[in-house]
């Protein structure tokens, strides 16, 4: 089964990068610098920050779903990148080289399965879960620090 990732899109976060620290912090978020790489995995992108590259660390509401399982987290975002496009089945290397909680969402927004699993084997993971006929989609995050990485769809 074929299966598709999307990262999130640039607009989304553009007007961060021109506020202040102080105008940031009113928006639950702040800059940082990349002190390591592998490390801060751009949610627009689906690429790791470079050392010493500007980031913004900020609050996203990924799960905006009425239901019990609505939810936000934090994530880095990168100024001036596009929006990543991966093809269908294709995973990104910023997702395939991390430790992933894998969580599976019916309709209704609630969870009907979830897994962890070591990036390089998602698509087992992904090809797995998407056999359910109840799952409508589903969310990746770090399994380590929670998180949200991205939504994945059939194709």
């Amino acid at each position: 089964m074929s299966f598709q990732i999307y990262a999130l899109p640039a607009e989304k976060f553009q007007h961060l990068f021109a506020l202040s620290d102080a105008e940031l912090s009113q928006h639950h978020a702040r800059r940082m610098l990349a002190t390591v790489n592998p490390g801060f995995p751009c949610r627009i992108s689906l690429e790791d920050a470079a050392i010493g590259e500007e980031v913004i660390l900020a609050n996203f509401e990924h799960q905006p779903g009425a239901s019990p399982y609505r939810a936000s987290h934090a994530i880095f975002v990168r100024p001036g990148v596009a929006q990543a496009t991966p093809g269908a089945g294709e995973i990104p290397e910023s997702i395939s080289l991390r430790l992933m909680s894998v969580r599976a969402f019916d309709e209704n927004h609630n969870i009907v399965d979830a897994d962890v699993v070591k990036g390089r084997d998602l698509e087992a993971s992904i090809d797995a879960m998407f056999e359910n006929n109840a799952v409508a989609y589903l969310h990746l995050h770090n399994a380590k620090p929670g998180c949200y990485a991205a939504k994945v769809t059939r194709a």
